[in-house]
């Protein structure tokens, strides 16, 4: 059993060792859709939504990240000292690690999920099994629920609880307009099952299976035309990316790889719960 559990974390830290070592390659900056933009790594999806009151941004990566959202931002011609709010898809070390960074460097409100905002506020304490990931604490201004809106600028966001990957994991879901059409955007935050993950008889985080049911059920109600998430390989961004100068439509627009993208992680998330409860 020990030899078992040993497997397990070593595999959980090599899942992020591979994370860090992507983590200072940059990713060119660009226009998602409406005034969404994309400004992360290459690994580490990092979002900006403009507004003519200021900007917002989805997550900040590492803290080593932040020098890249910074080129991004301003090569969009966007200045770091306009971003009013800062948000997250989930407090786990590549997403939210130079929120203090960031924060410090844009003067920002930050805005957090419930189960969440405690986990950024004290550095990266209390999460579930990667209890030794710390980086700098990071005040948190608003503490936010399900379905709380963010505004700014004409723009609302609404906060999804999508818990499970985090208990605060947070899926955000608004509106744009490109052209005369409206889009549906939705950021997933995440509806992974970790290497490590318990689902059954977790004394760490008891309601973890349960949690990512409500996760589903959500994600499978919320209408979708512009699918991303919270790293580009949720959405297939490289290869859409490739196709964005030469396509007739917009790339991005892909309900079908939202619907196609929850079914299989729910497929995922079922069959190791089957699997552990057999054991």
């Amino acid at each position: 059993m020990l030899r078992r559990i040993g497997v397990v974390l070593l595999t959980a830290l090599l899942v992020c060792a591979t994370v860090a070592g992507a983590r200072e390659k940059p990713f060119p900056a660009h226009r998602v859709v409406g005034n969404v933009y994309y400004v992360g790594s290459d690994a580490l999806a990092i979002y900006l939504i403009t507004t003519p009151k200021g900007h917002m941004l989805i997550n900040s990566g590492f803290e080593e990240t932040v020098p890249l959202i910074k080129a991004s931002v301003e090569s969009l011609g966007f200045k770091m000292t306009d971003v009013r709010i800062l948000l997250e898809s989930h407090a786990h070390a590549d997403h939210v690690a130079g929120h203090a960074r960031l924060q410090k460097l844009t003067g920002a409100r930050v805005y957090v999920m419930r189960g969440d905002h405690s986990v950024i506020e004290s550095g990266g304490q209390g999460q579930y099994l990667y209890r030794d990931s710390r980086w700098p604490p990071c005040k948190v201004d608003r503490v936010l629920d399900h379905g709380d809106e963010v505004k700014l600028g004409g723009t609302t966001l609404v906060a999804h609880l999508t818990p499970g990957h985090t208990r605060g994991c947070t899926s955000w879901a608004w509106q744009v307009t490109e052209g005369d059409k409206q889009y549906d955007v939705v950021v997933i935050g995440s509806p992974n099952v970790n290497p490590g993950f318990r689902l059954v008889a977790n004394k760490g985080y008891p309601n973890i299976a349960a949690d990512f049911a409500k996760t589903f059920a959500v994600l499978k109600k919320l209408p979708c035309d512009v699918f991303l998430g919270a790293h580009g390989g949720y959405y297939g961004m490289h290869a859409k990316y490739a196709h964005l100068k030469t396509a007739k439509t917009n790339p991005f627009i892909d309900p079908k790889g939202y619907q196609a993208y929850v079914a299989e992680k729910e497929k995922a998330y079922l069959t190791k719960l089957d699997k552990q409860r057999a054991e």
